[in-house]
């Protein structure tokens, strides 16, 4: 099972906002801003921070799907 942040990047369009404005404001570096654009792993204080700034819950900024073979 892999992890995909598309929910998150639709969201980040929904609300107007660009993927730097959003490690500004959630504090991360650039180095975990790339793992979401990858759809890599990070960490839960990551995507928690993430849900805060956004005001909304995990399940909307993150899927797990089955990985391509």
């Amino acid at each position: 099972m892999a992890v995909c942040y598309n929910k998150l990047f639709k969201l980040l369009i929904d609300k107007n906002m660009k993927k730097t404005e959003l490690a500004k404001a959630t504090g991360m570096g650039q180095n975990t801003l790339a793992k979401l654009s990858k759809n890599q792993n990070v960490s839960m204080d990551v995507l928690i921070r993430i849900c805060e700034v956004l005001n909304c819950n995990i399940g909307d900024i993150v899927d797990v799907v089955e990985e391509n073979k």
